[in-house]
């Protein structure tokens, strides 16, 4: 299985570098998803993206610790479902509006992240509980900024 994981992210992110490195190219509105079949926020989230005009292939695998550390999601952004889009990682449930914006910006950093689940934010929004979050910019070498705050 960690094999198979292995050839498709490989692939999948040999894909959106190459697209997102064509020149004048415009941002991508397809999106991979990868998260644990048993996990239902991450199909809030899917549905949310969904929402938002992207087109979302899911990818299910019990192997989520694998596919973050092949995508270079740093342990303390980690959350449930990790996500592949014009050569960024966008992990855990960043709202749409977020991921479109560094599609727009496209900035040196290896992508986006809503660390933990935090309450009220795509996919995590029943009840209507919510609580303030950040979605953080990281890059590969581990540094990481505040992209855009939500709830404050």
């Amino acid at each position: 299985m960690m094999k198979t994981i292995a050839s498709a992210l490989a692939a999948a992110t040999l894909a959106t570098v190459s697209v997102a490195g064509a020149a004048g190219a415009e941002p991508s509105t397809s999106l991979t998803v990868y998260k644990s079949p048993s996990c239902g926020c991450c199909g809030g989230w899917v549905d949310h993206m969904k929402a938002a005009g992207f087109t979302v292939t899911t990818k299910d695998t019990d192997e989520m610790d694998t596919v973050k550390a092949m995508l270079g999601v740093p342990a303390d952004m980690g959350s449930c479902h990790t996500a592949t889009i014009d050569g960024y990682v966008v992990e855990g449930h960043v709202p749409a509006d977020a991921v479109r914006r560094l599609l727009a910006e496209k900035p040196e950093a290896a992508g986006l992240a809503a660390p933990g689940m935090p309450m009220g934010s795509p996919g995590m929004d029943n009840g209507g509980a919510s609580e303030p979050y950040s979605v953080m910019l990281f890059t590969r070498a581990g540094g990481a900024e505040t992209f855009q705050r939500y709830g404050q």
